[in-house]
This record gives C-alpha cells, sequence and structure tokens, in this order.
C-alpha cells in the first residue's frame, strides 16, 4: 500500500511512560479508546508477522513491550504467529474473538489485513507497526505507527564509513519496501556524508533478499559481500538477517545490527544497532487506549527527537573519536540541523548538497 503523507503526530514522553492504573465506572467508548477502569480487565493481543516472536528484532521487541504493560498494569496480553500471510486475517479474527479490546500487527506486510480487520469490528482499536494509512483510509478504530529509522540508520552509515579498512561497505534488507528503504537511504547518506566532511572514500553495496524469514539465505547474502571486499554489512532483514551475522562471526567480520540492541548476538563483531523502540510505542498506545484516549484514526511517526529511535550504545568496535562524533550528529538529527533522507530521491538531493 503506497503511504501518503503523515500526519506527524509524535507520541509525548514515548520513553517516560506512567501506566498508573485509573479507576472509573463504564461509559461509552469512542472507536479506538476505551473505558477508563479498562487496565483491570483490558486485553491487547499482537500478530506477528511471518518472522515470528522470536525474531530477535521487532517481533520480539513488540511482545517484550507487551509483556512489560502486563507488568505494569496487570493488562491481559498475548500473541499468535503467523507462518504465512495467509495466517494474518485468521490471526486477526482470533485475537477478536479471544476478546482482545486493542490488537496489533508487526509488520507492514499486515497493513492490508489490518484494515481489513478494522472496518469489519468498528468497536475493537487495531494498531500496526511499520505502516501509515493515507488519510482517505484510515479509520476511527485504526492507528498506524512509523519511525524514522533513516536517522539512526544515518549515524551507523558515518560509524561504518570512519571504521571501515577496505573502503567498502554493505546492506542487506529483506523485502524492499518503503520502511526498509529508509534504513537503506538513510545509511547511504551516512556514508556520503563522512566521504564529504572527513576525507573518506567510501563505497556501498546494497542488495534486498526479498525474505524477513530464510536465516540461510542472510547468511548466504553477507558471505558474498564479504567475500566481495565489505568488511562491514548492515544486516536490516528480521531473522534472516541473523544469517549475516553469523556470516560476519565466520568471516571475522563486522555487522550492524537493527532494531533492538543486537550485540549480545555477537560482541565481538557487533558494530553498532540501529534501534527502533518498538516495544515502547507498543506499551504507550495500548496504554493511552486501556485509559480512554482517543488514539484511532491516526497515522503517529516516531523520531529521534521522540527518543524513539537510538543507535546502541555500545562502541568498543569503533575508535573513541568516532563514537563522539556519533553522539554529536544524533543531537544534530534531533534538533533538525540534519534531515537525513528516506527515499533515493531524497538522497540524491541531499547529496548533492553536501
Amino acid at each position: 500500500m503506497k503511504k501518503n503523507r503523515l500526519m506527524g503526530l509524535a507520541l509525548a514522553g514515548v520513553l517516560a511512560l506512567s501506566v498508573a492504573g485509573c479507576g472509573g465506572g463504564d461509559e461509552a467508548k469512542p472507536a479506538g479508546s476505551a473505558p477508563a477502569d479498562a487496565s483491570a480487565d483490558y486485553k491487547v493481543q499482537m500478530v506477528t508477522d511471518m518472522g515470528g516472536v522470536n525474531d530477535q528484532s521487532f517481533n520480539q521487541l513488540a511482545w517484550e513491550g507487551l509483556q512489560q504493560l502486563n507488568k505494569d498494569t496487570g493488562i491481559e496480553v498475548g500473541y499468535t504467529e503467523s507462518k504465512q500471510e495467509s495466517d494474518y486475517a485468521t490471526n486477526l479474527d482470533k485475537a477478536v474473538d479471544d476478546g482482545a479490546q486493542t490488537v496489533w500487527g508487526i509488520g507492514f506486510a499486515m497493513a492490508e489485513a489490518i484494515q481489513n480487520a478494522a472496518k469489519t469490528n468498528p468497536d475493537v482499536h487495531f494498531a500496526i507497526i511499520d505502516s501509515a494509512y493515507p488519510e482517505a483510509d484510515l479509520l476511527d478504530n485504526l492507528t498506524g505507527v512509523t519511525f524514522k529509522t533513516q536517522e539512526p540508520s544515518f549515524v551507523a552509515g558515518y560509524i561504518a564509513a570512519m571504521t571501515t579498512q577496505t573502503g567498502k561497505v554493505g546492506f542487506v534488507g529483506g523485502m524492499k519496501s518503503d520502511v526498509l528503504e529508509t534504513f537503506n537511504w538513510g545509511y547511504q547518506a551516512g556514508v556520503a556524508y563522512a566521504n564529504a566532511t572527513e576525507g573518506t572514500n567510501v563505497e556501498v553495496v546494497s542488495q534486498y533478499i526479498e525474505t524477513f524469514t530464510d536465516a540461510a539465505k542472510g547468511k548466504a547474502a553477507g558471505q558474498k559481500m564479504y567475500s566481495d571486499g565489505c568488511d562491514i554489512v548492515f544486516a536490516c532483514a528480521g531473522n534472516a538477517g541473523n544469517g549475516v551475522i553469523e556470516a560476519a562471526q565466520d568471516a571475522d567480520k563486522l555487522v550492524i545490527g537493527v532494531d533492538k540492541d543486537q550485540y549480545d548476538l555477537a560482541p565481538e563483531n557487533m558494530l553498532t544497532s540501529v534501534m527502533k523502540n518498538v516495544d515502547k510505542a507498543v506499551i504507550e498506545v495500548s496504554t493511552m487506549a486501556s485509559n480512554g484516549e482517543k488514539v484511532g484514526g491516526k497515522n503517529i511517526e516516531l523520531s529521534a527527537k521522540d527518543g524513539a529511535v537510538a543507535v546502541s550504545t555500545h562502541h568498543d568496535l569503533m575508535e573513541p573519536g568516532v563514537y563522539d562524533t556519533a553522539v554529536e550528529l544524533f543531537d544534530k538529527i534531533k534538533n533538525g540541523e540534519i534531515e537525513p533522507p528516506a527515499t533515493e530521491d531524497a538522497f540524491n538531493d541531499y547529496v548533492a548538497s553536501l
């Protein structure tokens, strides 16, 4: 589904959640919200995409967020894993049948299924990670949540350009989409920035492998890049990206993780990770809905300024000065001095401006 202009509504305090339970009597609720006493009997469920709940990436982050929500508020939570695309509609129906008042779809591939479920179940709040809807297609009980992942990807690109010994770095993406392109072009822009400002001359090799689940395919793509001269590869492919991490370990090269801090998967090879705080977003939106706040009918775009995206604080595999400058760059992104590109056209314009 082609994305239209996002409304740019940021979640206030996305990293400083207030999840105290609220009291109050039953009252009519608007679509996309719930009674104010919902924390006692509210139920939130999520449906994963094909990567599964233990993908070491954004599905796992979303589930960790719901587990924390349960711990903090007592709200009942659960998940259903999708093995194939045809499972989406069935699993969403199951969540509704199980009595969930908020149902999450994790991943842009579920955009159409989530929208259809929202149309069929107007009294249930639906939300999706990594998808925004054209204004004409937004429903009162539907929330789209996206992240400006080009921002931390830019910083990761700068770090890669300043760390490479071969002058060649790579990007392995899952299924090509608007969402994945934000990582790709943000990363390439960070490399271009280093080339222009630091005198480096680093080449970027980019490839999409059209899967988020096939770790063997990810590993093969990583092996090819490392053998072709890349010594750092940004693995942006969900569970398939874990194969790239394995290839880095086998080749004794460096890799950049995605979505969560993946340092623990390969401490000797993980240069940094480009993180988006899916867990915090899931907690915040679910909490708002359970407290009776109107969150449906909106696209929410989260950024560095909101504390919703970041790079890992692990920096033992880079020069100290590189990390210090990376932190400064991220601060400039937060305050709007640098606006990393999210598309190829924006990337070309950005490079032309350097």
